[in-house]
């Protein structure tokens, strides 16, 4: 697998300024900008939607990953896809027996397609759908809340999705994302994992560059 890429998460960020936000983790190398879109019904938490997503657009190159963590995700999809995403993430437990055909809508859309799993769902539960996927995410931590304690028990998931990656022949991204710091990504890296979300880990750095490069190595 390739280099390790770092997705920092806006939902760090300062709202207030979310354009240079965005611009300063392309100036700091930041390979992926992760969009968080919580709804507070799926997650306890409201974040941004589909404007914010088509005003990053304007303003930055990066690839935009759209994890949506929301109830129906198949009613907006094609509006966050014509917004600019370039990926979108869609969460086992949102979609459940509706995952596939939730999967097939986002590549429908010309958009890469991601199928998303909490802590406490087994890896089993993708595992058909894990070769139509562009990306899978495993989450670390219970979404809703930024700065939260990475979990262990994920590295497990990881090593299990990778299996299934390499069975499937294609080349699918694995991202990670919670509580990943300086000090475990060497361990999700060698678990499987090519794509590393962070967000207290890059935004509540004095130097953000610096907290990009250290993640990369």
């Amino acid at each position: 697998m390739s280099n390790i890429k770092i997705a920092p998460s806006i939902l760090s960020a300062d709202f207030s300024k979310m354009g240079e936000e965005v611009q300063s983790l392309e100036k700091c190398g930041a390979d992926v900008v992760h969009c968080d879109v919580m709804d507070g019904v799926f997650v306890n938490n409201i974040t941004f939607g589909i404007k914010m997503v088509e005003d990053l657009r304007k303003i930055t190159t990066l690839p935009l990953d759209c994890h949506l963590m929301i109830v129906h995700p198949e009613k907006y999809v094609e509006r966050f896809a014509k917004a600019g995403a370039d990926i979108i993430t869609v969460h086992w437990e949102a979609c459940q027996d509706n995952l596939k055909e939730v999967l097939a809508l986002i590549k429908s859309t010309g958009v890469k397609c991601g199928a998303v799993i909490n802590p406490d769902t087994p890896v089993e539960k993708i595992a058909e759908v894990i070769p139509t996927c562009d990306m899978v995410l495993v989450m670390s931590v219970f979404p809703g809340f930024g700065g939260q304690k990475f979990i262990p028990e994920a590295l497990d998931k990881l090593r299990e999705v990778k299996r299934l990656v390499e069975q499937s022949g294609r080349d699918i991204d694995i991202e990670i994302d919670g509580g990943v710091t300086a000090e475990n990504v060497a361990l999700v890296k060698a678990a499987g994992a090519n794509i590393v979300v962070a967000g207290s880990a890059v935004f509540k750095a004095a130097d953000r560059a610096a907290a990009i490069s250290a993640l990369k190595k």
